[in-house]
């Protein structure tokens, strides 16, 4: 098979080491090999970009295992053509892989151009995809730490969640606090109530009598302090989002035109999916990469009708659900009617 690369090299990334193998394609058309190890401190690695500097190295080429791969492809970055190729795709490619070592394996697959290279965003967008993601962590910890409140009132036979439909407004935090504190009496813990909440007073005070003991208040005030910080852990890291987002302003806009989609989402499919939809060939790939690609299945309804439907595996778009306590904001149904993803970045 004719070589489609000169200089190559292959990297067989582990926790510890990186075994480098370089091929080069020699004048009488036979191919040098050098294998090297190195450590995975920042120091070795750029140990690893020198020395591939040095013998005219032009491509690098390394499997997508854990995320001992990016430390190393930061590194390497914008000095060689960079592939990291999925693992399963290595394995898949016939040849005597158990034979060799796996470095010398994958820059002889690079040589040949038989690595199909992964699709990795750029910088910019890899920094909003972990603060975005840090984000969605945040707000499951809240939502873990709101329901074991909950629990905690539930077992004082405070019935607040039951009566508000927001435990957790303006109003409820208030009234949460006052429970913690253990000072206020019912009625004055009711009269807390703020907006179209205070028509529920006359329910409020029987919901807040309880038997609240000094256990549950100690509960309550480590689970009131933890939502404190959360919050504000929250905000910090939004307005860091928003900064992030400056270069990307008007796709985002574009995409809150879609109904259901508030500037969280927005800000989520850009970090995912980055703003160059030329990376993926055709609307499917670019389905399966974000994981809403569904499995079409028939069932049949009342009557003998058919029904077409759509499945689509949770798991795989978590990252496409709205916030937990987000409202979301339907966008503008104008002349431009229903957008799509794929309309938000042309």
């Amino acid at each position: 098979m004719e070589l489609q690369i000169q200089r190559g090299c292959g990297l067989d990334v582990h926790q510890a080491t990186v075994v480098a193998c370089l091929l080069t394609v020699l004048a009488d058309g036979k191919v040098k090999k050098q294998i090297r190890a190195f450590g995975t401190t920042t120091r070795e690695l750029l140990a690893l970009s020198q020395w591939l500097q040095g013998e005219g190295c032009t491509h690098v080429a390394m499997e997508s295992t854990g995320v001992y791969w990016k430390p190393v492809y930061a590194v390497l970055e914008g000095t060689f053509e960079l592939i990291v190729a999925n693992a399963q795709h290595i394995k898949n490619v016939p040849g005597r892989k158990t034979d060799v070592k796996d470095a010398e394996w994958i820059a002889d697959l690079l040589l040949h151009g038989l690595l199909r290279p992964s699709f990795v965003p750029p910088k910019p967008i890899r920094e909003l995809r972990d603060l975005t993601r840090y984000r969605r962590k945040l707000v499951e910890s809240r939502s873990a730490e709101r329901n074991r409140l909950l629990k905690v009132l539930e077992t004082a036979n405070i019935k607040l969640a039951s009566v508000a439909s927001d435990a957790f407004g303006v109003s409820g935090m208030q009234m949460l606090t006052a429970l913690a504190e253990g000072k206020a009496t019912p009625a004055e813990m009711a009269e807390l109530a703020k907006g179209r909440l205070r028509e529920k007073i006359p329910q409020l005070e029987p919901a807040l009598e309880g038997r609240m003991e000094e256990h549950h208040r100690y509960l309550l005030k480590l689970q009131l302090r933890r939502m404190r910080d959360l919050d504000q852990d929250l905000a910090e890291l939004e307005e860091r989002i928003q900064q992030r987002l400056e270069p990307y302003r008007e796709q985002l806009q574009l995409l809150e035109e879609i109904p259901g989609v508030d500037w969280t989402l927005a800000a989520v499919i850009i970090a995912e999916l980055g703003v160059d939809m030329k990376v993926f060939p055709t609307a499917s790939q670019l389905a399966s990469w974000a994981g809403v690609e569904g499995v079409p299945i028939v069932v049949e309804g009342s009557q003998g009708r058919r029904i077409h439907l759509t499945l689509f595996s949770p798991s795989k778009v978590a990252w496409l659900r709205c916030s937990p306590g987000r409202e979301r904001r339907p966008g503008p149904r104008g002349s431009r009617g229903r957008r799509s993803v794929g309309n938000a970045f042309r």
